[in-house]
């Protein structure tokens, strides 16, 4: 039997593609290394357990499954019915036993991959709407699971960090966080540097925020160090300008 390929040909897409599966692999990696009692115990997210996340993990597939669904079809096929219902069925599936738990990682990775694999080229660029009500095309769903399957398996807590994070994508959520602080007014008078820059060559930025403050407060660290202290995971390798323990603005 001939082995089936993505029916896009896009070199980005397909890149960013190879990205979010290698992503998958890492995160059940770092999920099968957690015995099932384990599942139970907290995770990175406060109020969460290690199966909350899991739960969310499985049913966020299944949600960008759906949009893929509307890219390919037309048929306007939301991620969650309401924000409730998204909060209502992660609490629902972190009460469920371990093995159908891990079943439905696998189960929804598997789907949301396929789907994504038999997508052709002219659907990718079709719009669809995120939770947040964001019109994006649905080439968008591949950025938006790859920041969710690399973060979370940091949150599971069992090992992962953000150095096993690939450096673009790193870069890519220290875009968006900062994004989002500049569309808040939360980056006044805040700068984030990669230390070492400007030796830091491959990234193609390795400075974010307000650049053009008078004295700005200017919070250093590493690739890493500097993403899992703007998503609120860590202050560890972080060193600030101004203060001696610096709390990043609130991301999501």
């Amino acid at each position: 039997m001939t082995a089936r390929h993505d029916l896009t040909t896009d070199a980005t897409l397909l890149a960013e593609l190879l990205t979010v599966r290698r992503g998958t692999a890492f995160f059940g990696r770092k999920l099968n290394e957690l015995t099932d009692d384990q599942l139970r115990e907290p995770s990175l997210l406060p109020g969460w357990s290690r199966a909350h996340a899991v739960a969310h993990i499985g049913y966020n597939a299944r949600a960008l499954t759906r949009l893929i669904e509307w890219a390919n079809t037309g048929v306007e096929t939301p991620m969650y019915s309401s924000p409730d219902a998204r909060n209502q069925e992660i609490d629902a599936g972190a009460t469920l036993p371990a093995r159908a738990l891990r079943h439905l990682h696998e189960h929804a990775a598997i789907t949301l991959d396929v789907s994504w694999r038999d997508t052709p080229p002219d659907a990718w660029g079709q719009p669809v709407k995120t939770a947040q009500g964001r019109t994006v095309p649905a080439a968008e769903t591949v950025w938006m699971r790859t920041r969710e399957i690399w973060v979370h398996a940091v949150d599971l807590d069992n090992g992962a960090r953000f150095s096993d994070i690939p450096d673009h994508v790193n870069e890519r959520l220290l875009g968006d966080v900062a994004g989002t602080w500049k569309a808040r007014g939360q980056d006044k008078g805040l700068v984030l540097k990669v230390a070492g820059a400007p030796n830091t060559t491959e990234l193609n930025t390795t400075e974010w925020g307000d650049l053009d403050a008078v004295d700005p407060e200017v919070v250093s660290g590493s690739l890493p160090a500097l993403t899992g202290w703007a998503l609120g995971r860590s202050r560890d390798g972080i060193t600030s300008s101004h203060r001696e323990d610096p709390a990043a603005p609130r991301w999501l």
